[in-house]
């Protein structure tokens, strides 16, 4: 990116958070994009968890200098473009940091599509704990969280631009030691910047656990996404988590017949239980690889409305559901504020 480039860059970046600042004002319920808040009634359609870019490799390795963002943002937007005929206004990316998390290549891409991107603060300790810092086995949740809460505060680094949400990765049940002390920080997080926790989980019972926390620091479960849910094979544990007021996401959404069948047979589900006003949608796609050949395979944002939408209108959902589904359980799931247990 050139000098004049990134000049001007910043300059819009300035500009759009300034009015968007202003706008969210009285108390308006906001969400925070990489170019600044927005009242969380603007979002419309929401992908609530994706990818653009993630980085597999070791901590120590990783590096905005293992790929270029210019051939990033070329891969990446005519995917973008994609969603355009389907009006997706926002675009929830999931890559944590230390997995290639990158705010100005998001900031740049929400520019260059129109489609606003929401990032994350928050650690990542699935896949055998490689993308934590080293340091973390000496440090206590509140240090942990002292980092979350200052990007969310002061953004991220020295790009001014602010996280929207808690990412953290958890590995199996029961939690590790390091599980807790993300989870406690991430609750210690919410708590003092009002942002939404979301987490690779998986199964119920990892769920629970991490539910168990926040519970201790009278944090309501609305305060939660539980990530992967469609991992857990027994229906009634995903009921019985939503019930709690758990926002259920889910997330691996692909264009084949038979995980779509196994989504619409959930959803019709959790339609007859009268939970899908705690149901988010998405696919957990994309993903350029820096290190793969151009990026690696990288897998579309469309499945959502090319495949399970004429499906589920045909099996009985309706596009009132999936409006719920898509538009008013994310504005509700990323909106800002600390949401403590009813007393």
């Amino acid at each position: 990116m050139t000098s004049s480039h990134m000049n001007t860059t910043i300059g819009i970046l300035f500009f759009i958070t300034l009015i968007s600042t202003i706008s969210c004002r009285n108390n308006v319920l906001k969400v925070i994009t990489v170019t600044g808040e927005i009242p969380a009634s603007e979002m419309g359609i929401t992908l609530t968890h994706e990818h653009v870019l993630v980085d597999f490799a070791m901590i120590d390795s990783i590096s905005p200098n293992r790929y270029n963002k210019d051939s990033v943002i070329m891969k990446v937007l005519p995917y973008f473009e994609e969603l355009k005929p389907f009006n997706v206004k926002t675009f929830v990316d999931c890559t944590p940091e230390f997995l290639g998390r990158d705010p100005q290549l998001l900031a740049e891409l929400s520019l260059k599509s129109g489609i606003r991107i929401i990032t994350n603060t928050g650690w990542y300790a699935a896949d055998k704990q490689r993308h934590i810092p080293h340091e973390i086995n000496d440090m206590s949740a509140e240090e942990i969280a002292a980092i979350w809460i200052e990007e969310a505060k002061n953004g991220i680094g020295n790009t001014g631009i602010k996280p929207g949400f808690i990412k953290i990765g958890i590995n199996d049940f029961p939690l590790s030691e390091i599980d807790k002390k993300l989870v406690t920080a991430a609750s210690i997080t919410h708590k003092e910047t009002g942002l939404t926790i979301m987490s690779h989980t998986g199964r119920a019972d990892v769920a629970l656990a991490q539910l168990k926390i926040l519970k201790a620091y009278d944090i309501d479960p609305s305060a939660f996404i539980w990530a992967h849910a469609m991992v857990e094979p027994y229906r009634n544990a995903i009921l019985a988590v939503a019930q709690m007021g758990c926002w259920v996401s889910l997330d691996g959404i692909e264009d084949q017949l038979t995980p779509l069948i196994q989504v619409k047979n959930l959803l019709q589900f959790l339609k007859s239980t009268r939970q899908l006003n705690r149901v988010l949608l998405s696919h957990d796609a994309g993903w350029y690889q820096p290190g793969k050949l151009q990026g690696g395979k990288f897998r579309p944002y469309t499945a959502l409305f090319n495949s399970l939408t004429l499906l589920l209108l045909s099996e009985g959902i309706t596009q009132e559901e999936l409006d719920l589904m898509i538009v008013k359980n994310p504005a509700e799931a990323f909106a800002v504020r600390v949401r403590k247990t009813a007393k």
